[in-house]
């Protein structure tokens, strides 16, 4: 990116992880410029290189926070779903680019030159490696990176697994644990559920589910994921948990070669685009990993073996998708349901009546599918 400082031309390397593009127009800013000033010049889209102190910019970028979120709402003119669900949308990306134009310079080494800055270069380097020469980047990533390193250093305690996962930057938290009690408590396929000797974690993440599974006795795991991050993060929990012998890790889109009596896919709940990538657990385009599973499922099924399916229906409550729509696809892979088991979500967004989704999540329900092979199902 480029930018006039002292009547001299300056230039840096510009960092996104969201993959947004270099601001076109940028100012100097710092510990004199008000927060309404600020505000205009971020909502016309002009970013503001911070040169004062950093504490002051943390409580700058809190007050555009403020101000973006006391604008007047639009006039309720898509009360129904789906279209309240893509204005929401809409808004969330809307705020994020306005809060976005708010940048921080780094030294080489992940140095921020500036007043009462925190070091954060270990934060750094978890998400961008080295760092050898100067650079910019938005101080709410920035904030970001720095809070994904306390969860990396906290982690998140599993009630169903008796320990904690530790999530990396970009690798979906597993906050949401009433899922994670479904994995735990489904019959595993087989006599009395006993003797799995393989099973397949589709899209492993942190690798929770695979923990899960070889908790409960499956000989062998082999947990995939295609974003190496996700792969480093599983492999990281799994060794912590002493599991690394029972689960192999593969980089892959879906399967890995084979056949195996248990498959497990929680894929993203919400069939919609992800705008930054901690949100690729979330939102699947055309519900993309949804249908691929599915139809790649039967012929990846051992002889009498199942598939898990981990599905919200959040989506149908959106009217992003229908039950009638997941019922064909299930068909249509050759596939019949031998079982489903139902939880509701507690987390606090469910019983929040503010939340613009509310009404939507207010009636979520989060389900098991358990699939067989048609020609095979009881």
């Amino acid at each position: 990116m480029s930018w006039t400082e002292n009547g001299v031309d300056r230039h840096a390397e510009w960092r996104s992880e969201s993959g947004a593009p270099p601001p076109r127009r940028v100012v100097l800013a710092d510990d004199g410029m008000n927060a309404d000033t600020a505000y205009r010049l971020a909502c016309e889209g002009t970013a503001l290189l911070w040169r004062g102190d950093f504490q002051n910019a943390r409580q700058l970028l809190q007050a555009l926070a403020r101000r973006i979120d006391r604008r007047p709402a639009a006039k309720k003119r898509a009360a129904d779903f789906p279209e309240a669900f893509h204005l929401h949308r809409q808004a969330r990306a809307q705020r994020a680019r306005a809060l976005g134009m708010l940048l921080i310079p780094f030294d080489a080494g992940h140095v921020v030159p500036l007043r009462r800055a925190p070091d954060v270069a270990q934060a750094c380097r978890d998400v961008y490696g080295d760092a050898g020469r100067p650079y910019v980047a938005s101080l709410r990533e920035l904030l970001g990176v720095v809070g994904a390193r306390q969860w990396r250093e906290k982690g998140v305690e599993i009630a169903a697994l008796g320990a904690r996962i530790y999530p990396h930057y970009g690798v979906y938290s597993p906050v949401r644990g009433e899922y994670l009690e479904l994995v735990a408590r489904a019959p595993l396929p087989g006599p009395a559920g006993r003797d799995v000797d393989v099973a397949f974690d589709i899209g492993t993440g942190t690798g929770v589910v695979a923990a899960l599974l070889a908790r409960r006795g499956v000989r062998r795991v082999v947990a995939t994921d295609q974003d190496p991050r996700a792969l480093a993060c599983a492999r990281e929990n799994l060794d912590r948990l002493g599991l690394l012998d029972q689960v192999r890790l593969e980089r892959v889109d879906l399967f890995p070669p084979g056949q195996a009596q248990l498959v497990v896919c929680n894929p993203p709940w919400v069939p919609a685009r992800a705008t930054a990538p901690v949100e690729y657990a979330v939102y699947d385009p055309d519900s993309r990993m949804l249908r691929g599973f599915l139809g790649g499922l039967a012929a990846h099924l051992a002889d009498g073996g199942e598939g898990w399916l981990i599905l919200s229906d959040l989506a149908e409550h959106l009217r992003l998708r229908t039950r009638d729509e997941l019922l064909q696809w299930i068909e249509a892979a050759g596939l019949a349901v031998a079982g489903k088991l139902d939880t509701r979500p507690v987390h606090g967004k469910a019983a929040d009546p503010d939340d613009p989704l509310h009404a939507a999540r207010v009636k979520e329900v989060t389900s098991l599918w358990r699939l067989r092979r048609r020609d095979s199902a009881a």
